[in-house]
Order: structure tokens, then C-alpha cells, then sequence
């Protein structure tokens, strides 16, 4: 039995001041943050963020209370991160997790899960 296509991604929990700021940062390192609500692979994209901000919030027993309202995102790693079917390296999950520490407004679980692939629209050329 094959496994379903996959993307490995980090899950967070975004401070929504903060989203913008992040998703820049992001960006300049071919990472890319999937807000879960509008992600082009959720059927029900609000009430995929719903269940899974409460899912976090719920494992933490109160910890991350004080986000109960931030976004639930997903953190993909870009071209330049992937090796062929290779698992994301270590060096690809510090570089994340560096950036990722320095935000006072994230909330995240060190490890990554696996959604659908998350496409990334391509420019069209004449």
C-alpha cells in the first residue's frame, strides 16, 4: 500500500498583528506560510482552522491560552529546501525553527506533519 502524496509542513499558531511580518520573513527564505482558513487544500478552510487551533490549544493544557485567537498556519519548505524524495534535512527544520523562535507571537510544536501538497500558482509566460 502506497502513502498518499504529501508535503511536510510545521503547524503554528500566528499572532495575526504578526502574520504579515512572518510571511515576508518567510518568504526570503523559500519558506512559504499557509494560512490553514484560505489554504487551497482545505474543503472547509475556516472550519479546518477552527478544529486544529483548538486541537493545539487543547494539547497544551493552558500554556498557549493567550493565543486562542491567533491563526493557525502551515509552514512549507520551498524548492531550494528539497532534495529529491529526500526527508526535509535537519539544516532546512533549524533554519525554521531559528526564525521561528524569534517571534514572540508564534506558537509552534518542534516536528512536522503532512497535508496534501500545497501548489503553488506559477506565472504564465508568454
Amino acid at each position: 500500500m502506497r502513502r498518499e502524496p504529501h508535503e511536510n509542513v510545521a503547524t503554528v499558531l500566528v499572532d495575526p498583528a504578526l502574520l504579515s511580518a512572518l510571511e515576508v520573513h518567510l518568504m526570503s527564505l523559500d519558506l512559504r506560510l499557509w494560512p490553514v482558513a484560505t489554504a487551497p487544500i482545505c474543503v472547509d478552510g475556516p472550519r479546518r482552522a477552527f478544529q486544529l487551533r483548538r486541537q493545539l490549544l487543547t494539547a497544551r493544557r493552558g500554556a498557549w491560552d493567550d493565543a486562542a485567537d491567533w491563526v493557525p498556519a502551515w509552514i512549507a519548505f520551498g524548492e531550494s529546501w528539497r532534495e529529491g524524495a529526500e526527508p526535509i534535512s535537519w539544516t532546512a527544520r533549524r533554519t525554521l525553527y531559528s526564525v521561528l523562535d524569534g517571534y514572540a507571537g508564534v506558537r509552534y510544536h518542534r516536528g512536522l506533519g503532512g497535508v496534501a501538497p500545497l501548489e503553488v500558482p506559477q506565472e504564465r509566460t508568454a
